[in-house]
């Protein structure tokens, strides 16, 4: 990864566009609809440190190369990331291809290197994401301290999240009705977790591409994850960034039972047969096991 994603909140803080033109009015369409306080300038004042003074982002465009390197340079004389339109090698920071659904926001960038290629993979990506699912986002933000407080452990918090996401509530505040949405999710939330564990044994040898979709969302959902020495890794980046992570050396039959038991999703990466005793140990404590092998090449 050569650019790391990162996102500023934008309630009550300045941007500050420096320039005219297209790409300028371009830069400033970016902000739409959001809480920033936009700030237009152009000429003598785009030179001056003070223009930018407070702001968290500036933009530059034109094509007078002075006026960028003079703009740019100010904004960085008053401490702020500065992104020159159309010159990453003047940036501090690059502008992705965004889809805006209102509390959920995807970015797709390249580092600068084909906004062509970004916005080719933003439209594709758009198409799947229904308009509603930034109420879907709100409905959360507005229960989850109600959440962290019904349900103080984070895995329990999780598969009940997963569910959320899929429910009742959720497809209710899609359609628009979030008073009917805020109702179904207290009443979910009011039923608490009610998955039970489980072990899923996934070939981890790769390649990642014939891995079944079945197991692409087993490691997605997994709160621990056991891997085998040998595991292709672009096999393991499938799973969370945050998921618990223990070797085989620590994830025995005994192991896996009790954290089964919490009603944790366990991950299984397997590049040899597994241990027969630690399939019939499962099967003795009643612990729901699945097998998810590869797809057939070609």
């Amino acid at each position: 990864m050569d650019s790391f994603p990162a996102y500023f909140p934008l309630d009550g803080r300045r941007v500050v566009i420096a320039g005219s033109g297209e790409a300028a009015d371009n830069k400033a369409r970016l902000f739409d609809g959001s809480p920033a306080t936009l700030v237009r300038v152009d000429g003598h004042a785009a030179f001056l440190p003070g223009t930018y003074a407070g702001a968290i982002l500036a933009f530059v465009a034109g094509d007078d190369e002075v006026f960028l390197q003079a703009a740019a340079s100010a904004a960085r004389a008053a401490r702020v990331l500065v992104n020159v339109v159309d010159r990453p090698a003047m940036s501090d920071f690059n502008t992705p291809a965004v889809i805006d659904r209102g509390e959920v926001v995807m970015a797709i960038g390249t580092g600068g290197a084909s906004p062509t290629l970004a916005t080719k993979l933003r439209n594709d990506i758009e198409a799947q994401v229904p308009e509603g699912t930034g109420r879907v986002a709100a409905l959360l933000r507005r229960f989850q301290d109600e959440v962290r407080g019904a349900l103080p452990a984070l895995h329990e918090r999780r598969a009940f999240l997963r569910d959320a996401v899929v429910g009742e509530a959720a497809q209710a505040a899609m359609a628009g009705d979030m008073d009917k949405a805020g109702e179904l999710f207290r009443k979910a939330l009011a039923k608490g977790v009610g998955r039970e564990g489980k072990v899923s044994f996934i070939a981890g040898k790769g390649p990642s591409d014939l891995l079944t979709l079945r197991a692409v969302r087993a490691l997605g959902a997994a709160d621990v994850l056991v891997a085998d020495d040998g595991a292709d890794p672009q096999v393991l980046v499938m799973a969370r960034r945050d998921v618990q992570r223990l070797s085989p050396g620590e994830a025995g039959a005994e192991t896996l039972v009790a954290l089964a038991g919490e009603g944790r999703q366990i991950v299984r990466l397997i590049v040899a047969p597994v241990d027969p005793a630690v399939i019939q140990a499962l099967a003795a404590a009643s612990v729901a096991v699945e097998v998810l092998m590869t797809a057939p090449a070609g």
